[in-house]
């Protein structure tokens, strides 16, 4: 699963660390993923290679690992991450409605980012907050009881808070 070609463009010593502390440990693949991934924001090919190597764990079992839990991401995610939950209690409470809502406030569908790079949409199974429902996460934070109108007041805000930090 290796790339051939000369497209290696991230910087694979910031996983020094990280490697040198989880590779000779055995059952450590998914924290070294979890680590490389909080230092790139997503898993890019060569890193993912690169984690083979060090590992001598088979590029295709490291490969099956990642694409395997859905925590993993392969493409570059935007400012803010919003996890929509789909799951029972949040479809029959209008989670299909937010998903609408934050297509038409940001042009976005599932997996997508905003072309500024401030948002990526991912629809995601549960986020196991059923009494809050319909809920989404960004980044860190739950918001839960969602309407529309909330959900719009919410994009709003982080929209304008990125931007009074572009500015500074």
């Amino acid at each position: 699963m290796s790339c051939n070609c000369s497209c290696s463009k991230s910087d694979l010593s910031l996983l020094n660390e990280t490697l040198e502390h989880y590779a000779a440990i055995p059952g450590s693949l998914i924290t070294i993923l979890q680590k490389a991934q909080g230092i790139y924001g997503y898993l890019p090919a060569d890193v993912l290679n690169h984690i083979a190597e060090k590992t001598n764990i088979p590029a295709a079992k490291v490969f099956g690992v990642a694409t395997f839990y859905t925590q993993f991401r392969f493409k570059p995610v935007g400012k803010y991450l919003i996890m929509l939950c789909q799951g029972t209690a949040c479809h029959v409470n209008g989670s299909l409605m937010l998903e609408k809502t934050i297509f038409d406030t940001l042009g976005i569908k599932d997996g997508e980012t905003t072309q500024d790079g401030l948002f990526t949409l991912k629809n995601v199974a549960c986020l196991g907050c059923c009494s809050l429902s319909p809920v989404m996460m960004i980044n860190d934070e739950t918001y839960g009881s969602l309407t529309p109108q909330k959900v719009r007041d919410i994009l709003a805000r982080l929209k304008d808070e990125a931007l009074k930090e572009a500015a500074e």
